[in-house]
């Protein structure tokens, strides 16, 4: 096995829009599975994240156009640039690179929090605002799974 997870799904996670937190939630368990991968599994789960972060980024891409979120070009390309970094690895990996795929992991797994509470909260805070007059509303237990 390679490295032990260190991104864990739990409550500090939640955005308050349900399907914003069911996107975060399999990106975090897909991110467990290849932190903890034998390196034979690594280019099947790799696919599995680049399939997942295709429709992730797609979904809150249209929800940043459909709301006319004002930050939405910066996101937008963030996302763009991960997508491109994930797919520059698998074919990497296909090659053999077992070690670029582990720093690309790696790499993810400290990026999304900071990607997740500062961008993605502020898109959730957009969508409830627009939608229901207000912030949405967390209540944080410090529950982990």
């Amino acid at each position: 096995m390679s490295h032990t997870a260190t991104l864990v799904w739990g409550d500090h996670l939640l955005m308050g829009h349900g399907p914003m937190d069911e996107l975060h939630q399999e990106f975090v368990q897909l991110i467990a599975l290849l932190q903890t991968a034998e390196d034979s599994e690594l280019p099947s789960l790799l696919q599995a994240m680049q399939t997942h972060l295709q429709h992730h980024f797609a979904e809150e891409d249209q929800w940043m156009l459909g709301t006319s979120f004002p930050p939405r070009d910066c996101h937008i390309d963030e996302h763009a640039a991960v997508l491109k970094s994930v797919a520059e690895v698998r074919e990497k990996l296909d090659q053999g690179n077992v070690a670029l795929c582990h720093d690309l992991v790696r790499a993810l797994s400290e990026w999304f929090p900071g990607h997740a509470t500062h961008l993605d909260s502020a898109l959730a805070h957009w969508m409830s605002k627009q939608r229901f007059g207000g912030k949405p509303v967390v209540i944080r237990r410090n529950l982990q799974t």
